[in-house]
């Protein structure tokens, strides 16, 4: 007895929280989203892009700082000091010296100028360094904001999916309590046995703890992309009609998505960068030993003029002007494991960047393949609708007409939902799987 009474409870638990969530599910819809309104709203908002947005700006100002090299350098410079009376000692340190009196304050200001004229090309390299670093850092926000496209997607189209599911499993129920009370009404009359009721009964009870357990994922996968685009966690987003916009069939060939991936995919083009970073580096390391040459210029005033003899007790200016000239010579022999380092370094990128080329193959071709895997999966999964609804419908009379036992009638009821649930997630994985493949030959 008391197990039928904790059944009993159960089931009542279940049914509450049923009733609960229908009645949030019939709130009114808000915030009606498409997949284009959330790629924007992520790009506006996403903090992975905020940051990789200040991150490009700050390698813009790097590469206008390396420009700013090429100006000269101008420097003003001041000295003031208190000159002591000049102690010489005459009988040695250890006996007092004879102090002769000096004019004690000293000053100088002045400024000077230095142009460089030509330095190996250090400059020139370092500029080009920077612009590239700042085309690296673009291609990296371009490969996130792929990404946050491609992971916005997937939790959109798991609200989707979920969506689906719900409204599926919400006709099932309602089919299920129908039937439930024609098994009664049959028991009653004697025609089955109580074992048909209960079992009935277990089974619209284990369907309402899958549609609590698909509404919970609905509101997890809802927070996932309300924080994706900076929106409430309270947000209850409603989706477009126009969710599932996949073409029945590839439009184009493998071979013209790899030729797409090796000119747009961004993995490819921050591989690009990274090996021409090496390259420049291996050319700055060589110029070591190269000759630097600028002009410079300078003027100062000082007091007092104890630089040229004779000496005077005044203020005096003095300028020059000239080229300075240097030759590394230690260069010559301490660049040279520099050098294979660099060499070494620049190597081991190239054969990185092929590797890389063989990895965008790999994930191009793994898409593409998984792609039209979930387009023949959804012609099956429509086949599969069919022959179970026809299964469903054949058992369903003759259980009724006392043909068949209910556990079949159970059987070709899991059949046909599991096979509707197997209709929308194929749907919904030719979709992620199309995202795939845009994502990776980047034009996602």
């Amino acid at each position: 007895m008391s197990r039928i009474t904790n059944k009993w409870l159960a089931g009542g638990v279940l049914i509450a929280l049923f009733t609960t969530q229908t009645a949030l599910s019939q709130a009114p819809e808000k915030n009606t989203l498409t997949l284009t309104d959330v790629w924007k709203r992520a790009d506006a908002y996403n903090r992975q892009l905020q940051m990789q947005y200040l991150h490009v700006q700050s390698m813009d100002e790097r590469t206008k700082t390396a420009r700013d090299e090429r100006l000269p350098e101008v420097k003003a410079s001041g000295l003031y000091a208190r000159v002591s009376n000049l102690a010489i000692y005459q009988d040695g340190l250890l006996h007092s010296p004879t102090q002769y009196p000096v004019v004690h304050a000293y000053y100088q200001f002045g400024a000077d100028a230095y142009l460089n004229v030509y330095n190996g090309g250090k400059t020139s390299r370092e500029i080009k360094a920077r612009q590239t670093e700042a085309e690296l850092a673009t291609e990296q926000k371009n490969l996130t904001v792929t990404e946050i496209h491609y992971k916005a997607a997937a939790a959109y189209l798991d609200i989707y999916r979920g969506r689906i599911y719900e409204k599926v499993l919400l006709q099932d129920i309602a089919e299920r309590e129908k039937q439930l009370e024609e098994i009664r009404h049959l028991h009653q009359n004697g025609v089955v046995l109580k074992s048909d009721v209960l079992r009935a009964e277990l089974m619209l009870s284990k369907q309402k703890m899958t549609l609590l357990e698909i509404r919970n994922g609905i509101q997890i996968s809802n927070q996932r992309l309300n924080i994706m685009i900076g929106q409430p966690d309270s947000s209850n987003n409603q989706l477009s009609l126009d969710t599932l916009v996949v073409p029945q069939a590839p439009v184009r060939s493998y071979e013209d998505y790899l030729a797409d991936a090796y000119e747009h995919s961004f993995v490819f083009k921050i591989s690009e960068k990274e090996t021409a970073l090496r390259e420049l580096k291996l050319k700055d390391v060589k110029s070591n030993i190269l000759p630097k040459v600028g002009l410079y210029a300078e003027y100062a005033y000082t007091y007092p003029q104890i630089l040229f003899y004779p000496y005077s007790i005044a203020l005096y200016g003095l300028g020059q002007t000239g080229v300075k000239a240097a030759v590394p010579i230690s260069a010559f022999y301490q660049n040279k494991h520099k050098k294979q380092e660099a060499k070494i370094n620049l190597e081991r990128q190239e054969i990185e960047h092929a590797d890389t080329k063989d990895q965008v193959r790999e994930e191009v071709q793994a898409a593409y393949l998984r792609y039209t895997e979930a387009l023949t999966r959804i012609q099956v999964a429509n086949d599969n609708i069919t022959q179970a609804k026809e299964n469903f419908r054949i058992v369903n009379n003759t259980y009724f007409n006392q043909l068949s036992l209910l556990t079949d009638l159970l059987d070709a009821e899991t059949q046909l939902l599991q096979s509707r649930f197997d209709l929308t997630t194929a749907e919904v994985t030719a979709q992620l799987q199309y995202y795939q493949l845009l994502k990776a030959t980047g034009n996602l």
